[in-house]
């Protein structure tokens, strides 16, 4: 799976986002395009539920990128400067998925089907029909301008963040040297700081929101870690498909083992998070807060429930124990797409039971959503990843990231 020998790799090499790759992804927008339009006519409660979870999906995935590269140049990491370009193209789709999320999370608002648990008219209006004294208790926070405002001021953060630091990236190609570098280094420090914090409010408020009566403290670093494994397996499925096309010749087993361990690792903190939440909660047995599980236990979430363990902790764990399982791209991509589905299934149960009241069901509306986020993810993608070419050659860590074995 490669050489060492630096004469046998074309580091100028650019990806060409032709023929099957770019059909495939536009054929699941239209897909997805059309799977909306119909959830839209016949179950629209249902059909915005589903597009939060996929564009909150898409955000995550993208800042996972960002989250990445930061954690690269802090680390002062040489393993991975070869397949940096990948998280970079996720980094710079950020923004138009922010804009989406945006305006998803925006209507559902407005509309009143997403989050009714807290905007809803009269809820803080002592003596109305709809007063509810423990959503007026947390108005000053939940609240929509409030709301929007937290939104629009993180994923703007994280943008500007993501359009920097792959600027200097790409200055570091024409100009070489080490001062692109240093900047880089001191912007990830910054936004690995900013995106610690703010990382639990913005899950709280997309998607803990969602049930306004329950909240947990540990909710926002479970949101984490599936994003951080979504984004893992993302990056890794899509190096493999990249070799599998002939291009990356630099990469080998042996950073495929390195994300294989990311995954493995990273597969039993989110499991860890998972059981503790449940836990504390089963056993604190406090009304207001196992009402949360109880809802995920009615038939039509409970199968789905132990599911979502089998998939996202059992697998991973027995597919990835071995020395070799993480070094062969068949089994890695089997596994990083076994997690995606995974993943969605994970947020699923995070944002159904508590949104779609009636009409349940799993179909059309749910599989073509999926599809096209997963298409327009693929087509802005890489659009991007072909606009450069697939390595900086001015990285300081490229020798030896080209030269790494474990």
């Amino acid at each position: 799976m490669g050489t060492h020998d630096n004469h046998t790799h074309n580091f100028t090499q650019e990806f060409e986002f032709t023929g099957k790759a770019k059909t495939w992804s536009l054929i699941a927008i239209v897909v997805g395009v059309l799977a909306i339009a119909f959830g839209l006519y016949t179950n629209a409660e249902r059909t915005f539920a589903n597009l939060l979870l996929m564009s909150y999906y898409f955000t995550c995935v993208c800042a996972a990128g960002l989250f990445f590269i930061c954690l690269q140049y802090v680390a002062q990491a040489g393993w991975s400067a070869g397949l940096l370009r990948i998280p970079e193209a996720f980094a710079k789709v950020l923004p138009i998925a922010s804009v989406i999320l945006i305006i998803v999370a925006a209507s559902g608002l407005l509309t009143h089907n997403l989050y009714h648990h807290w905007h809803q008219e009269g809820i803080t209006e002592v003596g109305n029909p709809n007063y509810d004294p423990i959503i007026a208790g947390k108005a000053s926070y939940l609240n929509m301008p409030f709301f929007l405002t937290r939104m629009v001021l993180l994923l703007g953060i994280y943008s500007i963040f993501a359009r920097v630091i792959t600027k200097f990236s790409n200055n570091e190609d024409l100009e070489g040297g080490l001062s692109s570098y240093k900047k880089n280094f001191k912007f990830a420090i910054i936004f690995l700081i900013i995106f610690g914090f703010t990382t639990p409010l913005w899950a709280f408020d997309t998607i803990m929101s969602l049930e306004a009566h329950w909240f947990s403290t540990m909710f926002g670093w479970y949101n984490f870690a599936a994003m951080w494994v979504s984004g893992l397996c993302t990056i890794t499925l899509t190096v493999i498909l990249l070799k599998k096309s002939g291009y990356m010749t630099w990469i080998n087993e042996n950073h495929l083992h390195d994300l294989g361990k990311f995954i493995f690792a990273f597969s039993i903190f989110w499991t860890y998070v998972w059981f503790s939440q449940f836990l504390l909660i089963y056993y604190a047995n406090i009304p207001e807060e196992t009402v949360y599980f109880y809802k995920r236990w009615e038939p039509a979430y409970k199968p789905w429930f132990w599911v979502n363990i089998v998939i996202n902790f059992l697998a991973p764990i027995l597919i990835l124990m071995t020395r070799d399982s993480k070094r062969q791209m068949n089994t890695l991509m089997f596994v990083c797409i076994m997690l995606l589905c995974g993943h969605w299934l994970d947020y699923y149960m995070m944002i159904m039971p508590g949104t779609v009241a009636e009409h349940r069901g799993f179909g059309i509306i749910e599989i073509g959503t999926a599809l096209g986020f997963a298409g327009l993810f693929t087509f802005l993608m890489l659009t991007q990843l072909s606009k450069k070419s697939l390595v900086s050659s001015n990285h300081p860590f490229l020798q030896e990231s080209l030269h790494h074995h474990i």
